[in-house]
């Protein structure tokens, strides 16, 4: 078992929304092993209905980064406020500056985690970032583990209580759109890099298809996907028809999670309303091109995790390198067809059930389909996990690789 000793926590996580959903199990471990501290989160403000709600948590501090908190002086600003605080752990989980920064000069008494260059002198224990070859969620434990921070896991996947204000205006959203016994299928076709997005055209076939045989189709993003959601539309046959939802930038995060819970099915980029999918149940099919699924994959065994069968991935690279009939090959060698084939085993599996009806699933690792001798396959237990080091042209280097 852990130390006895650390009675005021703070858990740093200023990244993205995948990021911070990812940042949730550790937070009931750390619950467990300390069950009489007070635990802190510092986060991102546009993140707020993420985790505000957790009942792992006894606060949720929340930074500016876009606005007031930007500079290097807001940073040291926020860390003269931390400081206050007196903290005797503070944890950081995630290796960029501005987190480095903060973690390093709040004035723990123990600080640990990931950290950059220089800031990591003011740290007690520094973590190595093994996401490359473990899931993100396992990298945190082993962190906190080498640090001497936790002992036992208590795991129960990645969590997200809904603030009541968006539960309500979801209940009303789904009411003024759908029927109750309509069966709704979600979509998200937006992502962060360019090389994370599945093809248009292939969504739109996907949305086309779900349509045609009487589905409702709920399309969920961001205010960022709104004009690549409008790409992706106008190249529908049934882009009017009566059963096709557009959410895209028009409701807030705890909403875009409050209408996913009611779906019987999310297919999805790898993103971070992909994980807000698999906290709120939903079963998952995700495609995955640059970005490696040992550690970002949907952290759910209900799902299944798309691997791109192409040497380069996954390349870790925000634009794809290639020219011509090769760019963007790791998606395009994921059809529709392919991508359909999965998702009704799903819909067959999970019986067309709303996500808020199923059992939560006590196990965590993605089922995989990959390529093998020409065809895609579901791989055998443990294929999320494997290592597989891309081969990209000359010159060109994948971003995390030596």
């Amino acid at each position: 078992m852990p130390p006895r000793g650390y009675h005021n926590i703070l858990v740093i996580n200023l990244m993205h929304l995948g990021d911070l959903m990812l940042v949730t199990p550790v937070l009931r471990t750390l619950r467990h092993n300390y069950p009489e501290a007070r635990i802190t989160l510092l986060a991102d403000r546009i993140l707020a209905d993420i985790v505000q709600e957790n009942q792992n948590i006894d606060e949720c501090l929340l930074i500016d980064k876009k606005g007031r908190d930007r500079s290097f002086l807001g940073i040291l600003r926020f860390a003269h406020r931390l400081r206050k605080h007196k903290y005797d752990l503070v944890v950081n989980l995630h290796r960029n500056e501005r987190a480095s920064a903060l973690a390093a000069f709040s004035g723990g008494k123990k600080i640990i985690g990931y950290a950059k260059p220089g800031f990591s002198l003011l740290f007690d224990h520094v973590s190595p970032d093994q996401h490359m070859v473990m899931h993100e969620v396992h990298s945190h434990y082993a962190a906190l583990r080498a640090a001497g921070i936790i002992g036992e896991v208590d795991d129960a996947g990645l969590e997200m209580w809904l603030p009541p204000a968006a539960e309500e205006e979801a209940a009303r959203l789904w009411a003024a759109h759908f029927a109750p016994t309509d069966k709704v299928i979600a979509l998200n076709i937006g992502a962060s890099w360019r090389t994370k997005r599945w093809e248009d055209s292939y969504f739109a076939e996907v949305a086309d298809t779900y349509l045609a045989r009487g589905y409702h189709v709920a399309v969920m993003g961001g205010p960022t996907d709104v004009e690549m959601v409008a790409a992706c539309r106008a190249q529908m046959r049934e882009q009017e028809h009566p059963h096709l939802h557009i959410f895209t930038g028009q409701v807030s995060l705890g909403v875009l999670a409050g209408l996913l819970r009611r779906c019987i099915l999310f297919i999805t980029t790898d993103s971070g309303p992909m994980h807000v999918g698999v906290a709120m149940n939903v079963p998952v099919l995700c495609m995955f091109g640059a970005s490696p699924i040992p550690g970002f994959y949907p952290y759910d065994e209900r799902s299944i995790s798309v691997r791109a069968p192409v040497p380069c991935h996954p390349c870790r690279l925000h634009e794809c390198p290639l020219a011509e009939a090769e760019y963007m090959k790791c998606m395009k060698r994921m059809p529709p067809t392919l991508i359909l084939q999965y998702a009704d085993q799903m819909l067959r599996e999970f019986g067309e059930q709303p996500a808020y009806a199923l059992t939560r699933l006590t196990a965590f690792e993605t089922r995989v389909a990959e390529q093998v001798n020409g065809h895609f396959v579901l791989a055998p237990k443990g294929a999320a996990g494997r290592f597989i080091r891309p081969v990209l042209p000359d010159g060109i280097k994948a971003h995390g690789f030596d």
